[in-house]
């Protein structure tokens, strides 16, 4: 790892040094530098209460995930470089992160029509059905792609881009791994840029398309023959007009097997269409997804977090409070059928409801179901290994549900120094298909929750805030409640003292406390938070991508500065 790094880092200096004279000698030394860097530091001690042994230590008192950005941009040239170190990863974050190196570098220039990148980049075609390379710090993922990037406009209202390279999986060397190679390129049309009679047209219409393909070798000694190139097709348009925008996209993949589908020989298809509504006062919203064996990966038989060439946008709400977001859905990539809907109206201000500054309602539905999936013959289960799966209706919902949230929010300030939001949310939530990956029913969850945040101003400055939540299941570790107190003296400081607190839990007669400290300052670009206490365990999402996240006990500190 250590001479991979030196190598890269040679590179990149080189093609620094001898820029000035293919590009007509420009002063690279008289460009600008930006960055960021994150340091996350994590102890471990045990703890009986949560079941936390030296056992399940072993040893590791401390956990450290950093990073730094370096960006170096002069006129058209572009350079950069992220150092990462994971020594050892926080807990929660997989082993293979283990080690310190630079595996994100690159090297772009931009002249009139054309951009280059050489080495990593991140991008994306469209939503992402077929193509979304992209970095999460909090989940541990990033499945950026080493090689090359070309963008051309040829004339206005026209972008083209195409790929070309490998993507990242940990800190493995292409050679040393059986990922495949991965190759697109994307096209996208401004209509009223490129006729002049639309020009000043009230209706915009953005249409576009791409196609990316793996090529992975077939493995001569597995028992089915596997294709080597699987390529991916999507279209796409974005029409809005006034207040009203209505967005869609479908992709087509040739048939895949994989781990993550059983080996089946099936195509897969998506669709994601969405529409808006927006006025003063008034914001509509309304989706909806179907997957049907839309799993995209550049190695066949990576079952984790890595690898993705495909994203699938997930419709369902991200909650910020603890207890709506303890049990938060994961995209199902082999099968879903999924709408929503949200709503969101100001009351407006000295009306009767409104009171003198107005009241915001929110409300937020989710639905997903499995789709309408049928066996090929008498003969032959559904999903069958060595089989094209089965068959399935187009936009179909299934009968087995997966996910329901339901959920309305209320926001109101009550006076200068007031403001108070009340929740409510109720989820079903099926457990064999979110976390054990199985088609049934069994144990489906019915969770309830109320929260109120109540916010005091004492001046310009200072404020106290009190966070009370009550969630309430017969399921899974029963009832839980939480309480939260902040003080903030802004901009620079906050403290707070929290409680999660499970009771009636049907699996243990013992209740569980979850007790916690924190406190951050915050210094223009600069920012630092320490907390010290318990964390129960539990499941991360962000963008339909999951992680769990173990039970711990002890200090957590995060430093983060840009620059």
């Amino acid at each position: 790892m250590k001479k991979i790094t030196v190598i890269r880092f040679l590179y990149l200096f080189v093609f620094i040094a001898i820029l000035p004279v293919l590009t007509q000698a420009q002063d690279i030394l008289g460009g600008q530098v930006r960055g960021n860097f994150q340091v996350d530091v994590q102890t471990y001690e045990p703890n009986s209460q949560i079941g936390i042994t030296k056992e399940d230590i072993n040893g590791e008192k401390v956990g450290m995930n950093g990073f730094g950005n370096f960006i170096y941009t002069n006129k058209n040239f572009t350079a950069g470089l992220r150092f990462e170190s994971y020594l050892k990863p926080l807990v929660g974050f997989d082993p293979a992160y283990e080690g310190t190196g630079i595996p994100y570098w690159f090297a772009s220039y931009k002249k009139d029509k054309f951009e280059i990148t050489v080495g990593n980049f991140y991008d994306q075609f469209g939503n992402g059905l077929i193509f979304r390379a992209y970095e999460e710090w909090t989940l541990g993922y990033d499945n950026s792609v080493n090689g090359i990037r070309v963008k051309f406009n040829p004339f206005k209202g026209v972008a083209l881009k195409g790929i070309y390279g490998v993507q990242r999986y940990y800190w493995v060397k292409y050679k040393d791994s059986d990922r495949g190679i991965v190759k697109g390129a994307d096209a996208e049309f401004f209509l009223n840029d490129i006729f002049k009679a639309w020009k000043n047209n009230k209706t915009k219409i953005i249409l576009g398309g791409g196609f990316m393909s793996k090529y992975q070798k077939d493995d001569p000694f597995f028992k089915y023959k596997l294709p080597e190139n699987v390529t991916a097709f999507s279209g796409r348009f974005n029409i809005s007009r006034g207040r009203v925008n209505f967005l869609g996209e479908y992709a087509y993949k040739i048939n895949d097997p994989s781990a993550i589908n059983n080996i089946i020989y099936k195509e897969g298809q998506a669709l994601f269409i969405s529409g808006s509504y927006s006025k003063k006062g008034l914001g509509i919203t309304l989706g909806a997804k179907w997957i049907d064996n839309m799993s995209f990966k550049s190695d066949r038989f990576e079952t984790g977090n890595a690898l993705d060439l495909s994203f699938l946008p997930p419709l369902t709400k991200t909650h910020s409070y603890s207890l709506e977001a303890m049990y938060p859905y994961g995209t199902q990539p082999n099968g879903e059928m999924a709408v929503n809907a949200q709503v969101v109206y100001t009351i407006p201000k000295k009306s009767k409801i409104g009171g003198r500054y107005g009241t915001t309602l929110e409300f937020n539905f989710t639905r997903v179901n499995a789709i309408d999936k049928k066996a090929l013959n008498d003969t032959t289960p559904i999903g069958a290994e060595g089989t094209k799966g089965y068959t399935s209706a187009f936009l179909k919902f299934g009968d087995l549900k997966y996910f329901e949230d339901w959920n309305i929010e209320i926001t109101k300030k009550i006076s200068k120094k007031w403001k108070m939001i009340l929740a409510y949310t109720y989820l079903n939530y099926n457990f064999d298909v979110i976390e054990e990956e199985i088609e049934s029913d069994h144990n489906i969850y019915k969770v309830h929750v109320g929260v109120a945040d109540v916010t005091y101003k004492f001046d310009s400055k200072n404020a106290l805030r009190l966070e009370l939540q009550y969630m309430e299941t017969r399921q899974d570790s029963g009832n839980w409640a939480a309480a939260l107190i902040e003080y903030t003296i802004a901009p620079k400081w906050f403290f707070s003292v929290r409680d999660e607190f499970n009771f009636n839990n049907p699996q243990s007669n013992n209740t569980y406390h979850y007790y916690s400290a924190a406190f951050g300052y915050t210094s223009g670009p600069n920012r630092i938070q320490l907390s010290y206490g318990l964390q129960r365990e539990g499941i991360l999402c962000v963008g339909g991508i999951c992680r769990k996240v173990p039970a711990a006990s002890g200090l957590t500190l995060t430093i983060f500065s840009s620059f």
